[in-house]
């Protein structure tokens, strides 16, 4: 058959909507030029073991998961998590804190897609620095004594920066996905499954059943090699309460959680986040919601294993807008309250936590 006949010119079916093509870093080139060092890494292995343990009844302890609603500058963020080391270190006998640093947002519509998609703000971009910028703030994170967790969102990143993460979320948007339940399925870290944008258990409860078992799915290695990955399942997964058309954070409705999780052979414990459709959106709600979980913590209930807090420097949100500089130390995406006023809660929760100690023992 002549040449001509063989070659077809697929340009008006293939690609028609992409307007550009840039080469990606690969994970392995990224490891080598940011290496963690073997501290930084038997602090991960420490920490993602002392989660396990709070997940599997072994501790006692409560755990927080606790940072800015997304990273978007590496001196604040480190400052941030600076002074949150220190009540780390104050409370390590009743709260197990590891600092939230999250990198991809997912959007609603459309909007600033995080700091390793656009970190520097202005639609340029600039994902191979992003993703750079990333690991950096982690080692430095890590560096200084302080776990970390993150949003799972893109289902490539995990490969430049998991080997630094102590624990992983799922979203609201992202439960119910296949990938991303087999993505966790692989995972060496602990993950928090969370209920659905309308506030349904069952499809964290699915979730959880799924990343268990054994999967075999596409994707890319540290090489950059596109690869089958065949995973054995990942044990140390749990819930995540966010609310959805209404708050359920209750007695009630951790009741009703864990009747569900258990039917299905599950572990009977939430992690509460006090924030998103739990506070209505209204960053101040956080403490409220806050005391009155720590009030069932201390009344006894084991089952509530975890909180996450939506805390930054100082509180509220600001838009990205050009031309005009930004606050020091303010959110980004959702509004957060301030280190000032996370302290208080994290004291209470502490409190709360020798409480119910007190009540077993007792």
């Amino acid at each position: 058959m002549p040449y001509t006949q063989r070659t077809r010119d697929t340009t008006g079916i293939d690609d028609v909507r992409i307007r550009a093509v840039r080469p990606l870093i690969t994970p392995a080139l990224l490891e080598e030029r940011l290496p963690a060092p073997p501290a930084t890494l038997a602090l991960v292995e420490r920490s993602r073991a002392e989660i396990s343990s709070v997940l599997h009844g072994r501790d006692d302890r409560l755990l927080m998961v606790v940072g800015p609603c997304s990273i978007h500058d590496h001196d604040q963020a480190m400052e941030y998590a600076r002074l949150l080391k220190t009540h780390a270190d104050a409370l390590r006998d009743d709260l197990l804190l590891i600092m939230r640093v999250y990198f991809e947002k997912p959007r609603t519509t459309v909007g600033w897609k995080g700091y390793i998609n656009d970190p520097h703000l202005d639609g340029s971009f600039a994902i191979n620095e992003g993703l750079e910028m990333a690991r950096q703030l982690l080692l430095d994170i890590v560096g200084l004594g302080l776990p970390v967790g993150t949003e799972f969102l893109d289902l490539l990143s995990p490969q430049f920066i998991s080997d630094l993460i102590s624990w992983g979320a799922i979203g609201a948007r992202t439960t119910e996905s296949q990938s991303h339940r087999q993505l966790a399925s692989g995972l060496s870290c602990p993950v928090g499954f969370k209920n659905g944008t309308d506030g349904g258990i069952q499809v964290a409860t699915d979730a959880i059943q799924a990343a268990q078992a054994a999967h075999a799915f596409m994707g890319m290695t540290k090489m950059g090699q596109a690869a089958i990955f065949e995973t054995r399942g990942n044990s140390d997964c749990h819930a995540i309460l966010r609310g959805g058309r209404r708050p359920n954070y209750s007695h009630a409705d951790i009741e009703a959680a864990c009747a569900l999780l258990e039917s299905a052979g599950l572990r009977a414990q939430v992690m509460v986040d006090v924030s998103h459709a739990n506070s209505s959106k209204q960053h101040q709600r956080q403490i409220a919601v806050a005391t009155d979980v720590a009030e069932q913590i201390a009344a006894g209930d084991r089952r509530i294993i975890g909180l996450m807090v939506e805390s930054h420097l100082q509180e509220g949100r600001q838009d990205i807008a050009p031309g005009v500089t930004l606050q020091r130390g303010v959110s980004v995406t959702d509004a957060c309250i301030s280190m000032a006023q996370t302290v208080p809660v994290l004291e209470a929760l502490a409190q709360a936590v020798q409480q119910r100690r007190q009540r077993r023992k007792g």
